[in-house]
């Protein structure tokens, strides 16, 4: 049996109003098959998108848009742009009471309420805390997401607001379950920290003093992808499950019929 060669990818647009897009086609798995281009995509929200990006999302062909945002992400940012006979599947991952107050300090408070909100590895403990907590208490929302995609979602563009965090999981997740090397994963997550992807940062306060670059650097853990985050996810995995197999099987429900139909859905024919 031969080997297929891998696809060759397609040319990566920079859409105007959709930040953090790319199509996670060509990551590796462990018995050296690829994920398949075309099949999974990720962004940020797609309420500022253009006209010309919702022409560009229209004709990739997508059976299923899994939007991560909560009620308040969505008054935030709006709601998603609508794509022609595409299904919109709300999945929250995050409780829009949940830091309700942290996240106004965020956008209103002056430096020395950031700084007291996000000084001394503050901002960076709270976002491993929160990664910790999607892993542990989103299981069944996970479950849901990999269920779909093994029985008719594909192709699929998952979602939140910056596309780095809940999607990032999610996606971490759903390559977890077809044999994507960690490395990989990792890699791909932290493509979200190039200058053209990133989140742009709402703050009230717009002058020198509101954006200054003590600010920024206070605010930087917040809206950076950074290793140790998916470090903590995985090792929660570890810890509570074992390891990732049990994690799939135990954790999110899934049958190794599920996961081949999986493999099959997301991965290049060998």
């Amino acid at each position: 049996m031969t080997q297929q060669l891998p696809q060759i990818p397609p040319t990566e647009p920079e859409l105007a109003g959709v930040r953090n897009f790319r199509d996670v086609g060509g990551l590796p798995t462990a018995d050296g098959r690829r994920v398949r281009y075309g099949r999974l995509f990720r962004s940020g929200h797609l309420a500022h998108a253009t006209a010309e990006d919702t022409a560009f999302l229209a004709g990739l062909g997508l059976h299923t848009v899994f939007d991560f945002r909560n009620a308040a992400d969505r008054r935030l940012d709006g709601l998603d742009v609508e794509l022609p006979g595409v299904r919109n599947l709300s999945i929250p991952l995050s409780d829009p009471a949940d830091g309700a107050e942290f996240w106004r300090m965020v956008r209103d408070g002056d430096l020395d309420q950031l700084r007291s909100l996000l000084a001394d590895g503050k901002g960076a403990n709270r976002m491993i805390a929160s990664y910790r907590s999607i892993v542990l208490e989103r299981t069944a929302e996970h479950s849901r997401v990999l269920h779909a995609l093994a029985e008719d979602s594909v192709p699929a563009l998952m979602h939140c607001a910056a596309g780095k965090d809940r999607a990032g999981l999610s996606i971490a997740v759903s390559l977890l379950a077809v044999g994507v090397e960690r490395d990989a994963i990792e890699a791909d997550y932290l493509k979200s920290n190039d200058a053209h992807r990133r989140y742009r940062i709402r703050r009230s306060d717009t002058s020198a003093n509101g954006v200054s670059a003590e600010v920024l650097e206070l605010l930087n853990p917040l809206f950076g992808a950074h290793r140790d985050y998916l470090a903590a996810a995985f090792a929660t995995i570890e810890e509570t499950w074992g390891g990732t197999e049990r994690y799939l099987e135990e954790g999110l429900g899934l049958s190794p019929e599920t996961r081949e139909r999986l493999r099959d859905r997301l991965l290049e024919s060998v």
